[in-house]
C-alpha cells in the first residue's frame, strides 16, 4: 500500500478538545457537515488515511469501500458493534478503541442505576420537590448490601462492577464466553441460569449480532420478581418490547437503563414508568474519562501516521 496522505475522515462529532488536536496536525474533514456524503466520498475518498468516530456511530462498510488508502479507524469509546470488523481485517485496516479509559465511569454508573433503582433515588428527589413529605410517607425501598447480583459480560466493565460489588458485601454471579478460575465469583453457564441466582441483573456484554436481543422474554420471566435490570452496554442487547412487558407485567420489580435501542428515541413506556431509572447515554461522561478518551485516539492517529505500534489496536 502506499504512503497514505495524512487527512482524517471524522464520521461524527467527538469533543471539541480532540477535534482541535486533529485540526492542528492534520487535514480533517467532517463527513457528517456534507450535504450529500456518498459524492464527497466518491470525489475525496480516495485521500483519507485514518477514520475516527465514535462507538456508538462507527463507520459503514459502504463509507470504507470508497476510502482505499484508509488503514486506521481510531474509535471514541470501546463498542465495536457498528463496525465490520471482519472487513476491516480483510482490508487491513487496524481499530483502535479506547479501552481502559472509560471502566471506572461506566461501572460508576451501573452502581448508580443501581443505587438509584433499588433506593428510589429519583421517586424520593421527586417527592420532596414536589412537597409531598408534607402528608404522606414515600414506599419503602429495596435493600442492595449481601444482595445477590448477576454480571452478564466479565470484561473490564463487568469486572469493575464485580469489584464494587464486593464492597456491598454482594454474592456475586457471572456468564461470559467461558469461566475465569482467577476469578472469585459464582459461574453460571448460561443467561438463565445466571437470571435464575440474580436479585440485580446488570448487562456488561458487549453489543453486536451475537448478543443481538439475548435478553428477551425468557430471561425477564427467569428473573425473580423483585429483580431489577441494569443496562449499561449496548440498547440491542435488550428486547425492549419484552421489557417493557416484563415491567408492565410485574415479572420483575424495576429497570436502570443507560442505553436504548433507538437513541435518541426512548420508548414512551419507559418514560411513563417510575420504576424506571433513565440516563441519557452518559456511562462515560465526566470531565476526566472523556480528556482519556480523546487522548488516546490522538494517539493512535498519530501513532499510524508515523509508522509506529497502535498502542489500543483490537484487530
Amino acid at each position: 500500500m502506499s504512503q497514505p496522505a495524512q487527512h482524517v475522515l471524522l464520521i461524527a462529532p467527538v469533543m471539541d478538545a480532540l477535534q482541535q488536536r486533529l485540526d492542528a496536525q492534520y487535514s480533517v474533514h467532517r463527513l457528517y457537515q456534507q450535504p450529500d456524503a456518498a459524492a464527497w466520498l466518491a470525489e475525496n475518498g480516495k485521500q483519507i488515511g485514518a477514520v475516527v468516530t465514535r462507538g456508538d456511530i462507527g463507520v459503514t462498510t459502504a463509507v470504507l469501500e470508497n476510502l482505499p488508502q484508509v488503514g486506521v479507524i481510531a474509535i471514541f469509546g470501546v463498542g465495536t458493534d457498528a463496525v465490520d470488523l471482519e472487513y476491516a481485517r480483510r482490508r487491513e485496516i487496524a481499530v483502535t478503541i479506547t479501552a481502559g479509559a472509560l471502566t471506572d465511569d461506566v461501572a460508576d454508573l451501573a452502581f448508580g442505576l443501581l443505587l438509584s433503582s433499588a433506593r428510589k433515588l429519583c421517586l424520593g428527589d421527586r417527592f420532596v420537590r414536589e412537597g409531598r413529605w408534607l402528608q404522606e410517607s414515600l414506599p419503602l425501598a429495596t435493600q442492595v448490601s449481601r444482595k445477590r447480583i448477576g454480571i452478564f459480560g466479565m470484561g473490564n466493565i463487568g469486572r469493575a462492577i464485580a469489584r464494587r460489588a464486593a464492597g456491598f458485601d454482594m454474592e456475586i454471579y457471572y456468564t461470559d464466553r467461558k469461566a475465569d478460575a482467577a476469578l472469585p465469583y459464582q459461574w453460571c453457564e448460561d443467561v438463565l441460569s445466571l437470571a435464575e441466582n440474580s436479585d440485580f441483573f446488570i448487562v456488561a456484554v458487549s453489543g453486536g449480532k451475537e448478543s443481538l436481543g439475548i435478553v428477551n422474554r425468557q430471561v425477564f420471566q427467569a428473573l425473580p420478581g423483585h429483580a431489577l435490570v441494569i443496562n449499561i452496554a449496548r440498547g440491542s442487547i435488550i428486547n425492549e418490547q419484552d421489557l417493557i412487558a416484563a415491567l408492565q407485567n410485574g415479572d420483575i420489580a424495576g429497570a436502570g437503563l443507560d442505553v436504548f435501542a433507538q437513541e435518541p428515541q426512548v420508548p414512551a413506556e419507559f418514560i411513563a414508568m417510575d420504576n424506571v431509572v433513565l440516563q441519557p447515554h452518559v456511562a462515560s461522561a465526566t470531565h476526566e474519562t472523556r480528556q482519556r478518551m480523546s487522548n488516546i485516539v490522538f494517539e493512535n492517529v498519530e501513532a499510524y501516521f508515523n509508522h509506529k505500534h497502535l498502542p489500543h489496536r483490537i484487530n
